[in-house]
């Protein structure tokens, strides 16, 4: 018994010893910086470091920001856009892709590959790709005659189709990720489940209706959760897309916050609007995971 206990003690101390690193730069690079970004929130402080307590001045006065209202009500329309299209986009790249085909892991390594890239690569090819004149949308567009050189879509000069280009430029660039989860779930369906429902004559909608989507529920509510944080997070594909034009139409949350923080030198009132998004998405986490437990029940 003494030795049984001896090595458990053991093994306890070096699976601590193996933690602890891993803990020091948690505590560090992340539980620090939350702490420490309250308080900045709380005072005017600038690069230059402290400079007064000021304690709610800074969440009061967003309160009566116009601009801060307006870049969060581009971020939502962000998030209503595009959190939909990925979800659904990805389920559906997930099935084909988990079709027994020759070409299955083709099709795979092809919906995963732009995730690769980084930010400002998958930007400015859609920005080059939407150019006027010259881009290839544009391109086909008229090659199809859909428009001649007089009404030819200027993407970046409207609001609207600022968006789209945005929206779509982020579902491509996105979507291997959430498919990649979507896909796994999908193997983790039983072929024999699959097997009967067809031996009872079920069609292969009637599959997907009332076994596939069900059992894929809890993913589902994963992917959604992940795609609404990372949407309420949008910034580079923005900056480098639209530069959150044309006339401030797109610019969104965290673009608001960077040049409040390093334009204007403003970090104690950045730090405060970061806090009303953390909030926000607690809130949303808290939601989505109430609405899977009353799914689940």
């Amino acid at each position: 018994m003494h030795s049984i206990k001896k090595r458990q003690r053991k093994a306890t101390l070096t699976a601590l010893l193996f933690i602890f690193p891993f803990f020091v730069l948690f505590t560090v690079f992340t539980i620090y910086p939350i702490i420490q970004g309250v308080w900045v929130s709380l005072c005017k402080w600038s690069l230059m470091g402290f400079q007064d307590y000021v304690g709610l001045d800074n969440f009061r006065k967003l309160f009566g920001d116009s601009k801060f209202w307006a870049s969060l009500k581009h971020t939502t329309t962000f998030v209503i856009l595009c959190v939909p299209l990925i979800v659904i986009l990805a389920l559906i790249l997930a099935l084909f892709a988990n079709r027994q085909v020759k070409y299955k892991k083709f099709l795979r390594v092809s919906y995963y590959l732009p995730g690769v890239l980084s930010v400002s690569v998958a930007s400015f090819v859609a920005k080059y790709t939407f150019a006027p004149y010259r881009g290839l949308v544009n391109g086909i567009l008229k090659w199809m005659g859909l428009y001649d050189t007089t009404n030819e879509p200027l993407w970046f000069m409207s609001t609207n189709l600022s968006w789209v280009v945005i929206v779509l430029m982020t579902a491509w660039w996105t979507v291997g990720f959430p498919m990649l989860l979507y896909l796994a779930a999908l193997q983790d369906i039983s072929n024999d489940i699959m097997e009967a429902a067809a031996v009872d004559g079920a069609s292969d909608w009637q599959k997907l209706t009332q076994i596939t989507l069900p059992l894929l529920r809890p993913t589902i509510f994963l992917v959604t959760l992940l795609q609404i944080i990372a949407s309420f997070k949008v910034f580079g594909q923005i900056r480098l897309i639209t530069g959150g034009g044309p006339a401030s139409s797109t610019k969104p949350l965290i673009q608001y916050i960077y040049e409040q923080a390093f334009d204007k030198n403003k970090l104690g009132y950045a730090a405060a609007m970061s806090y009303i998004l953390f909030i926000i998405l607690v809130v949303c986490t808290l939601v989505q995971m109430r609405f899977q437990r009353g799914g689940d029940d």
